[in-house]
Order: C-alpha cells, then sequence, then structure tokens
C-alpha cells in the first residue's frame, strides 16, 4: 500500500510505502499524478519516504511497479530516497543508470533537506 501527497504548487510528489505494494497503488497513483504530468510536462520531484519498505504483495505488484517507473522516470525532474535502509540508500548509485531523473538518498531524519533539494528544481525550472 502506497500513500502519497502531491504538492502541486512545488510539483513535488511524495510517496511513503505503508505495507506491500500492490498492482492497483500504481494504478491509483498513476490516476493521481497523469493529469498533473500531463498539464504541467513533468514533475519537479519525487520523494520516496522508504523507511519501511515491506516489498510487493505479488509479483503483478512488482510488475506493476517496474512498469510504473519505466513510464515515468522520464517526466521527472530529481528523487530523493528517504530511509536508513542500508540496501535502500544504495539504490541512487544503481538506479542512475537506468533513471533519467537525478537520485540522492538522505537519512530518513533529513526529510527537510530532501525537500529543500528537490524544490530546488522547482525553482530552476518554473
Amino acid at each position: 500500500m502506497i500513500q502519497y501527497e502531491l504538492i502541486q504548487s512545488e510539483g513535488i510528489l511524495i510517496v511513503s510505502p505503508v505495507g506491500p505494494l500492490a498492482a492497483s497503488d500504481f494504478q491509483k497513483l498513476s490516476e493521481e499524478i497523469d493529469p498533473y504530468i500531463e498539464a504541467r510536462g513533468r514533475l519537479h520531484g519525487l520523494l520516496i519516504d522508504a523507511n519501511k519498505f515491506s516489498g510487493w504483495d505479488d509479483f503483478a505488484g512488482l510488475i506493476d511497479h517496474l512498469k510504473f517507473v519505466e513510464s515515468h522516470h522520464k517526466k521527472n525532474e530529481k528523487v530523493a530516497v528517504l530511509s536508513d535502509d542500508r540496501f535502500l540508500s544504495a539504490v541512487p548509485t544503481f538506479a542512475d543508470h537506468f533513471i533519467q531523473a537525478e537520485i540522492k538518498h538522505f537519512p530518513h531524519s533529513e526529510k527537510e533537506e530532501a525537500l529543500r533539494w528537490l524544490k530546488v528544481a522547482t525553482k530552476t525550472l518554473s
């Protein structure tokens, strides 16, 4: 399950996995953000609050997650990964080879710093 908030004035999407991710999570998320992206061309930033990542509900959840990333990564300027998990802290290095957006890891306690970093894109791209 994913909780999310779209800060429209900043063009920043905050997503927080709060349980195993299901295919329907990505359908709902697309329904929320695709109209915004269509109207404005892109998101300025994505903050992934992944301190409590529980994996996927099933294989379909994993597949839809990958499809979502594939169809949206070029429509996003920056990604901030917020987590104290050692594996997730390495995601930016790995994902940098596959994702167009600039990616940066932040310790979970630095949410405000991550949001400030994402907002730099808002100021330079508006």
